[in-house]
């Protein structure tokens, strides 16, 4: 048999290995599933995997080797369906009918696409398919096998399940704790951006009047949209509801130091994924945090906390980006959302259980009655 090297786009040579060109994965009565057919369903997978684990060979080889699993399930998954749709309605008088209702959807579906794709020109949608290595027959046998697959899906699994309401009130109380909340804040922000250095003394200087001015009675909103250059600016700078845990945790952190309807004082942040957030006091940095990504922990984590003498002390930081205010609007504690809050979510969720469990049944049947082998 002949052998390649498979390499995902730009992989290094490592994460290659050894892998047929092609070959039967599997049969499904007299239908087979190739090599080929599983890769091709496994590569935009493939793809994402490879950027998320790129750095972890063994857990991508890991990963991969399970989505190869997966495509290769459904293809035969694939195969039972349309077996058995030939089985069920093989006889002359019933599949004259069938299949003149499926060819007039595969008509109305392939002129859809072909207007969408090429504005109607047949000719074009004709090249661009032969571009991605497909014929117009092979193109609309896909298109008639996912209709009858989806058909025959509709058919056995079906679309009027019901939930009772005993079943959703007893799902949530066996599963209150996801239906926790945690504690949530209502932010404001005015954040003044900092171009270069140069700019760190005025936007600091900025940022102290704007302090001033709430002070003096000025309110947030106001300074915010006259000030901010945040994306909230004409909201008067209105992030509005935040678990504290969504923010990054130098915004977190801030929150939840303040009261409701306390503003912060001055602020500064520096770039990037390993940041230092300072505060500031009449213009005098006095405190401030060390934050990076763990991505081991996959959180942000507090390296070092610093108190500054005076403003010669943060020298040796990398200068802000941005000086910021922060409002605390309002806070609501850790709480369970009610019953009727999730009710719907329950029942979506419920439905969906009940529904894969009865294709995974309907499957199993296809099976026990089909010769399958996976090689």
């Amino acid at each position: 048999m002949l052998v390649v090297w498979a390499v995902i786009g730009s992989a290094p040579q490592v994460l290659a290995e050894p892998e047929l060109v092609n070959g039967v994965q599997a049969v499904v009565h007299d239908s087979v599933v190739t090599f080929s057919d599983v890769e091709l369903m496994t590569m935009p997978a493939e793809k994402v995997l490879y950027d998320r684990y790129r750095a972890q060979r063994e857990l991508f080889l890991k990963k991969r080797s399970d989505a190869r699993n997966d495509s290769l399930e459904q293809l035969i998954e694939r195969q039972l369906i349309l077996r058995d749709f030939r089985t069920t309605f093989g006889q002359p008088e019933r599949q004259v009918i069938i299949e003149k209702e499926i060819n007039k959807e595969v008509d109305q579906e392939l002129d859809a696409e072909i207007r969408t794709r090429t504005g109607g020109n047949r000719m074009t949608f004709m090249q661009t398919l032969q571009a991605e290595g497909f014929t117009l027959e092979r193109h609309r046998q896909q298109i008639r096998d996912r209709i009858i697959i989806t058909w025959l899906r509709q058919k056995n699994i079906s679309s009027e399940l019901i939930v009772s309401p005993h079943r959703v009130e007893v799902y949530y109380l066996a599963h209150r704790e996801e239906f926790k909340v945690q504690e949530e804040v209502k932010l404001r922000m005015v954040v003044l951006k900092c171009p270069g250095e140069n700019e760190v003394t005025k936007t600091e200087k900025l940022a102290e009047d704007i302090l001033r001015a709430l002070k003096d009675g000025a309110t947030f909103a106001e300074m915010a949209t006259i000030h901010s250059e945040g994306s909230q600016r004409n909201q008067g700078g209105d992030l509005g509801w935040w678990e504290p845990s969504r923010l990054n945790r130098g915004l977190a952190d801030t929150a939840v130091s303040l009261q409701a309807g306390q503003h912060s004082g001055v602020m500064s942040r520096s770039a990037g994924d390993d940041y230092w957030v300072c505060q500031y006091s009449n213009s005098v940095p006095i405190f401030g945090r060390h934050y990076r990504a763990d991505t081991t922990l996959k959180k942000e984590v507090v390296v070092e906390e610093r108190r500054f003498e005076d403003a010669a002390a943060i020298t040796n930081l990398p200068p802000p980006i941005e000086f910021s205010l922060m409002l605390v609007e309002d806070k609501r504690p850790e709480r369970f959302k009610s019953l009727t809050d999730v009710r719907d979510q329950i029942e979506r969720d419920l439905l969906a259980q009940e529904r894969n469990r009865l294709e995974k049944q309907w499957i199993e049947k296809l099976k026990k009655k089909t010769f399958v082998r996976v090689f």
